[in-house]
Protein backbone atom coordinates (compact mmCIF):
# COMPACT_ATOMS: atom_id res chain seq x y z
CA UNK A 1 0.00 0.00 0.00
CA UNK A 2 0.93 3.42 -0.74
CA UNK A 3 -0.29 7.08 0.08
CA UNK A 4 0.01 9.40 -3.32
CA UNK A 5 -2.96 11.03 -3.94
CA UNK A 6 -4.94 7.95 -3.20
CA UNK A 7 -4.56 4.90 -1.41
CA UNK A 8 -3.59 1.80 -3.38
CA UNK A 9 -5.37 -1.23 -1.79
CA UNK A 10 -3.31 -4.58 -2.01
CA UNK A 11 -4.32 -6.03 1.19
CA UNK A 12 -4.67 -10.36 0.79
CA UNK A 13 -8.12 -11.07 2.06
CA UNK A 14 -7.10 -14.77 3.00
CA UNK A 15 -4.49 -14.25 6.48
CA UNK A 16 -3.58 -18.07 5.34
CA UNK A 17 -4.46 -19.68 2.12
CA UNK A 18 -3.37 -23.48 3.37
CA UNK A 19 -4.02 -25.90 4.47
CA UNK A 20 -7.73 -24.43 5.11
CA UNK A 21 -8.18 -21.13 3.57
CA UNK A 22 -9.09 -18.40 6.84
CA UNK A 23 -10.08 -15.14 5.63
CA UNK A 24 -9.58 -11.89 7.66
CA UNK A 25 -13.37 -11.23 7.41
CA UNK A 26 -14.12 -14.68 9.27
CA UNK A 27 -11.49 -13.44 11.94
CA UNK A 28 -13.68 -9.96 12.12
CA UNK A 29 -16.60 -11.86 12.49
CA UNK A 30 -15.40 -13.98 15.33
CA UNK A 31 -13.86 -11.64 17.13
CA UNK A 32 -16.54 -9.46 17.39
CA UNK A 33 -18.73 -12.53 18.64
CA UNK A 34 -16.63 -13.06 21.10
CA UNK A 35 -16.45 -9.36 22.58
CA UNK A 36 -19.79 -9.51 22.23
CA UNK A 37 -20.61 -12.01 24.08
CA UNK A 38 -18.24 -10.67 27.39
CA UNK A 39 -20.01 -7.43 27.57
CA UNK A 40 -23.66 -8.86 27.17
CA UNK A 41 -22.73 -11.59 30.11
CA UNK A 42 -20.82 -8.49 31.68
CA UNK A 43 -24.76 -6.32 31.65
CA UNK A 44 -26.64 -9.45 32.67
CA UNK A 45 -24.37 -10.16 35.68
CA UNK A 46 -24.58 -6.34 36.47
CA UNK A 47 -28.38 -6.54 36.55
CA UNK A 48 -28.56 -10.24 38.37
CA UNK A 49 -29.94 -12.03 35.23
CA UNK A 50 -29.42 -15.69 35.23
CA UNK A 51 -26.18 -16.74 33.09
CA UNK A 52 -27.89 -19.18 31.01
CA UNK A 53 -29.92 -16.43 29.54
CA UNK A 54 -26.32 -15.21 27.58
CA UNK A 55 -26.30 -18.74 25.83
CA UNK A 56 -29.64 -18.50 24.83
CA UNK A 57 -29.24 -15.38 23.60
CA UNK A 58 -26.93 -15.69 21.03
CA UNK A 59 -28.23 -18.99 19.71
CA UNK A 60 -31.42 -16.94 19.14
CA UNK A 61 -29.74 -13.95 17.59
CA UNK A 62 -27.09 -16.16 15.39
CA UNK A 63 -29.52 -18.26 13.85
CA UNK A 64 -32.03 -15.59 12.70
CA UNK A 65 -28.89 -13.33 11.36
CA UNK A 66 -28.04 -15.30 9.23
CA UNK A 67 -31.90 -16.20 7.52
CA UNK A 68 -33.05 -13.07 7.64
CA UNK A 69 -29.72 -11.44 6.08
CA UNK A 70 -30.17 -14.40 3.44
CA UNK A 71 -34.52 -13.94 3.24
CA UNK A 72 -33.34 -10.01 3.06
CA UNK A 73 -31.06 -10.06 0.24
CA UNK A 74 -33.14 -12.56 -1.42
CA UNK A 75 -36.65 -10.71 -1.52
CA UNK A 76 -35.48 -6.89 -1.01
CA UNK A 77 -33.02 -7.11 -3.97
CA UNK A 78 -33.13 -10.07 -6.46
CA UNK A 79 -36.42 -11.50 -5.81
CA UNK A 80 -37.24 -11.47 -9.39
CA UNK A 81 -34.01 -14.07 -9.91
CA UNK A 82 -34.75 -16.50 -6.76
CA UNK A 83 -38.54 -16.79 -7.60
CA UNK A 84 -37.80 -18.20 -11.04
CA UNK A 85 -34.78 -20.81 -9.29
CA UNK A 86 -36.13 -21.12 -5.89
CA UNK A 87 -33.48 -23.65 -4.72
CA UNK A 88 -31.02 -21.20 -5.29
CA UNK A 89 -32.01 -19.63 -1.83
CA UNK A 90 -29.95 -22.00 -0.21
CA UNK A 91 -26.68 -21.43 -1.89
CA UNK A 92 -25.01 -19.05 0.20
CA UNK A 93 -21.62 -19.63 -1.52
CA UNK A 94 -22.59 -17.17 -4.13
CA UNK A 95 -22.89 -14.53 -1.81
CA UNK A 96 -26.00 -12.11 -0.96
CA UNK A 97 -26.32 -11.29 2.44
CA UNK A 98 -28.31 -7.88 3.33
CA UNK A 99 -28.15 -6.19 6.65
CA UNK A 100 -31.90 -4.81 6.92
CA UNK A 101 -32.85 -8.67 6.49
CA UNK A 102 -30.67 -9.27 9.65
CA UNK A 103 -32.38 -6.52 11.46
CA UNK A 104 -35.33 -7.63 11.15
CA UNK A 105 -34.40 -11.42 11.52
CA UNK A 106 -33.09 -9.68 15.06
CA UNK A 107 -35.75 -8.24 16.01
CA UNK A 108 -38.08 -11.35 15.41
CA UNK A 109 -35.64 -13.34 17.48
CA UNK A 110 -35.93 -11.18 20.54
CA UNK A 111 -39.57 -11.17 20.60
CA UNK A 112 -39.70 -15.11 20.90
CA UNK A 113 -36.36 -14.74 23.16
CA UNK A 114 -38.02 -12.70 25.29
CA UNK A 115 -41.36 -14.37 25.22
CA UNK A 116 -39.37 -17.98 25.92
CA UNK A 117 -36.48 -17.20 27.64
CA UNK A 118 -36.91 -13.79 29.70
CA UNK A 119 -40.20 -13.29 30.29
CA UNK A 120 -39.45 -9.71 30.15
CA UNK A 121 -40.44 -6.69 28.05
CA UNK A 122 -38.32 -6.92 24.40
CA UNK A 123 -36.74 -3.66 25.46
CA UNK A 124 -34.95 -4.81 28.04
CA UNK A 125 -32.84 -7.15 25.95
CA UNK A 126 -32.63 -4.87 23.01
CA UNK A 127 -31.22 -2.06 25.14
CA UNK A 128 -28.43 -4.46 26.06
CA UNK A 129 -27.97 -6.10 22.72
CA UNK A 130 -27.33 -3.43 20.34
CA UNK A 131 -24.22 -2.00 22.45
CA UNK A 132 -22.19 -4.54 21.16
CA UNK A 133 -23.64 -4.95 17.58
CA UNK A 134 -22.71 -1.62 17.40
CA UNK A 135 -19.13 -3.11 17.41
CA UNK A 136 -19.67 -6.20 15.30
CA UNK A 137 -20.84 -4.17 12.60
CA UNK A 138 -17.86 -2.04 12.82
CA UNK A 139 -15.61 -5.06 12.52
CA UNK A 140 -17.60 -6.39 9.81
CA UNK A 141 -17.11 -3.41 7.45
CA UNK A 142 -13.46 -3.53 8.13
CA UNK A 143 -14.19 -7.19 7.00
CA UNK A 144 -15.39 -6.01 4.02
CA UNK A 145 -12.51 -3.75 3.65
CA UNK A 146 -9.85 -6.83 3.60
CA UNK A 147 -12.28 -8.28 0.80
CA UNK A 148 -11.97 -5.13 -1.51
CA UNK A 149 -16.20 -5.36 -1.60
CA UNK A 150 -18.76 -2.66 -0.98
CA UNK A 151 -16.26 0.47 -1.56
CA UNK A 152 -18.15 3.76 -2.81
CA UNK A 153 -17.85 5.59 -6.37
CA UNK A 154 -15.36 7.44 -8.18
CA UNK A 155 -13.37 10.50 -5.79
CA UNK A 156 -10.81 12.65 -5.87
CA UNK A 157 -10.31 13.01 -2.38
CA UNK A 158 -6.86 11.95 -1.19
CA UNK A 159 -7.72 8.92 0.87
CA UNK A 160 -9.83 7.56 -1.94
CA UNK A 161 -8.76 4.02 -2.21
CA UNK A 162 -8.06 2.16 -5.54
CA UNK A 163 -9.28 -1.83 -4.77
CA UNK A 164 -8.65 -4.95 -6.68
CA UNK A 165 -10.61 -5.30 -9.41
CA UNK A 166 -9.78 -8.98 -10.28
CA UNK A 167 -9.36 -9.63 -6.99
CA UNK A 168 -10.18 -14.04 -7.93
CA UNK A 169 -7.74 -13.69 -10.53
CA UNK A 170 -4.96 -11.46 -8.38
CA UNK A 171 -4.75 -14.12 -5.78
CA UNK A 172 -4.32 -16.94 -8.35
CA UNK A 173 -1.50 -14.94 -9.39
CA UNK A 174 -2.21 -12.69 -11.98
CA UNK A 175 -1.16 -8.84 -12.03
CA UNK A 176 -3.44 -6.72 -10.29
CA UNK A 177 -6.57 -4.52 -12.13
CA UNK A 178 -7.54 -2.28 -10.14
CA UNK A 179 -10.59 0.44 -9.68
CA UNK A 180 -9.97 4.43 -10.28
CA UNK A 181 -9.56 6.23 -6.68
CA UNK A 182 -13.51 5.10 -4.60
CA UNK A 183 -14.87 6.25 -1.53
CA UNK A 184 -13.98 3.80 1.36
CA UNK A 185 -17.66 3.68 2.42
CA UNK A 186 -15.92 0.56 4.44
CA UNK A 187 -14.30 2.49 6.88
CA UNK A 188 -16.65 5.74 6.84
CA UNK A 189 -19.38 2.65 7.97
CA UNK A 190 -17.04 1.20 10.48
CA UNK A 191 -16.03 4.65 11.78
CA UNK A 192 -19.80 5.63 12.13
CA UNK A 193 -20.33 2.66 14.36
CA UNK A 194 -17.12 2.59 16.17
CA UNK A 195 -18.26 6.08 17.57
CA UNK A 196 -21.97 4.94 17.92
CA UNK A 197 -20.38 1.87 20.06
CA UNK A 198 -18.32 4.22 22.35
CA UNK A 199 -21.81 5.94 23.34
CA UNK A 200 -23.92 3.52 23.70
CA UNK A 201 -21.19 2.33 26.11
CA UNK A 202 -21.37 5.48 28.14
CA UNK A 203 -25.42 5.53 28.00
CA UNK A 204 -24.81 2.47 29.68
CA UNK A 205 -22.32 2.33 32.16
CA UNK A 206 -21.71 5.87 33.09
CA UNK A 207 -25.06 7.37 32.59
CA UNK A 208 -27.87 4.19 33.19
CA UNK A 209 -29.69 4.81 30.38
CA UNK A 210 -30.99 1.25 30.86
CA UNK A 211 -33.36 2.62 33.62
CA UNK A 212 -35.19 4.22 30.50
CA UNK A 213 -36.60 0.88 28.41
CA UNK A 214 -35.90 1.69 25.03
CA UNK A 215 -33.66 4.69 24.72
CA UNK A 216 -30.29 3.21 24.12
CA UNK A 217 -32.28 1.03 21.34
CA UNK A 218 -34.07 4.10 20.30
CA UNK A 219 -30.49 5.94 19.99
CA UNK A 220 -28.91 2.74 18.54
CA UNK A 221 -31.83 2.62 15.49
CA UNK A 222 -31.67 6.65 14.92
CA UNK A 223 -28.05 6.92 14.50
CA UNK A 224 -27.26 3.88 13.13
CA UNK A 225 -29.36 4.03 10.23
CA UNK A 226 -28.98 7.94 9.76
CA UNK A 227 -25.25 7.49 9.35
CA UNK A 228 -25.93 4.50 6.68
CA UNK A 229 -28.33 6.42 5.12
CA UNK A 230 -26.17 9.66 4.55
CA UNK A 231 -22.86 7.32 3.42
CA UNK A 232 -25.58 5.59 0.97
CA UNK A 233 -25.27 8.59 -1.29
CA UNK A 234 -21.41 7.64 -1.96
CA UNK A 235 -21.82 4.13 -2.12
CA UNK A 236 -21.87 1.70 -5.19
CA UNK A 237 -25.61 0.31 -5.33
CA UNK A 238 -26.09 -3.56 -4.48
CA UNK A 239 -27.78 -4.13 -7.76
CA UNK A 240 -27.86 -2.60 -10.94
CA UNK A 241 -32.00 -1.83 -11.09
CA UNK A 242 -31.35 0.83 -7.92
CA UNK A 243 -29.57 2.75 -10.44
CA UNK A 244 -33.40 3.90 -11.98
CA UNK A 245 -34.44 3.57 -8.47
CA UNK A 246 -31.84 6.73 -7.30
CA UNK A 247 -32.86 8.18 -10.50
CA UNK A 248 -36.34 8.03 -10.28
CA UNK A 249 -37.08 8.87 -5.71
CA UNK A 250 -33.27 9.85 -5.31
CA UNK A 251 -32.66 6.81 -3.04
CA UNK A 252 -31.65 3.41 -3.42
CA UNK A 253 -32.77 0.12 -1.33
CA UNK A 254 -30.59 0.73 1.24
CA UNK A 255 -31.69 4.15 1.82
CA UNK A 256 -35.77 3.22 1.75
CA UNK A 257 -35.05 0.50 4.22
CA UNK A 258 -33.34 2.63 6.81
CA UNK A 259 -35.86 5.25 7.01
CA UNK A 260 -38.04 2.52 8.96
CA UNK A 261 -35.76 2.11 11.21
CA UNK A 262 -34.61 5.71 11.62
CA UNK A 263 -38.38 6.55 12.69
CA UNK A 264 -38.95 3.82 15.35
CA UNK A 265 -35.65 4.78 16.81
CA UNK A 266 -36.76 8.30 16.94
CA UNK A 267 -40.09 7.37 18.38
CA UNK A 268 -38.43 5.16 21.07
CA UNK A 269 -36.51 7.49 22.19
CA UNK A 270 -39.49 9.90 22.85
CA UNK A 271 -41.35 7.58 24.33
CA UNK A 272 -38.06 6.91 26.71
CA UNK A 273 -37.80 10.41 27.78
CA UNK A 274 -40.96 11.15 28.54
CA UNK A 275 -41.93 8.55 30.75
CA UNK A 276 -40.32 8.15 34.65
CA UNK A 277 -37.01 6.27 35.00
CA UNK A 278 -37.28 2.58 36.51
CA UNK A 279 -35.99 2.37 40.09
CA UNK A 280 -33.26 -0.20 39.47
CA UNK A 281 -31.05 -2.59 41.30
CA UNK A 282 -27.46 -3.66 40.66
CA UNK A 283 -26.77 -6.56 42.29
CA UNK A 284 -23.54 -7.28 39.91
CA UNK A 285 -23.57 -11.10 39.92
CA UNK A 286 -25.83 -13.62 38.41
CA UNK A 287 -29.38 -14.51 39.82
CA UNK A 288 -29.99 -18.06 40.94
CA UNK A 289 -31.92 -20.33 37.88
CA UNK A 290 -35.16 -21.81 39.75
CA UNK A 291 -35.79 -25.35 39.00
Amino acid sequence: MTMLDFVTWTFNPEIISSPVAVRWYGLMFAIGFWVGYEIVWRMFRHEGAPEKWVGSLFIYVAIATIIGARLGHVFFYDWAYYSQNLLEIFNTRAGGLASHGGAIGIVIAIFMYSKFVTKRSPLWTFDKLVVPVAFVGALIRLGNLFNHEIYGGPTDMPWGFRFVDNLGYWMNGAEPVFTVPCHPTQLYEALSYLLLFGLLMLMYWKWNAQRRPGLIFGVFLSVLFSARFVIEYVKNVQEPWEIGMREAIGMDMGQVLSIPFIIVGVLLIVRALIRPAMEMQFPNEFAAVKK
